[in-house]
């Protein structure tokens, strides 16, 4: 459940509500003796950090992102012929 910010239009109190998204909006400033209007204020949220064990950060990475790290990385050169032979010791 989110933290709302709402600001009283009389009296200028800022507060914070922590409410379900399908409650409704507040309508009257929480302070006793005000009892003005009050609005919702637009927040800006925040991220969404997935932390322990099985979330990876390079899990949802862009195409164009793993287009890049493809052509960054260097290229192993494969071996087409068979290994030299061996250099026959003489006896002499």
């Amino acid at each position: 459940m989110p933290n709302y910010d709402y600001e009283c239009t009389e009296c200028g109190k800022r507060f914070e509500v922590f409410q379900s998204m399908n409650d409704a909006k507040l309508t009257e400033c929480p302070d006793p003796e005000c009892k003005g209007s009050v609005r919702r204020l637009l927040g800006t949220g925040c991220g969404i950090i997935f932390k322990g064990a099985g979330f990876y950060q390079t899990d949802y990475r862009s195409s164009s992102y793993e287009k890049g790290a493809k052509a960054d990385k260097p290229t192993e050169k494969k071996a087409d012929a068979a290994p030299a032979p061996a250099a026959k010791a003489s006896t002499d």
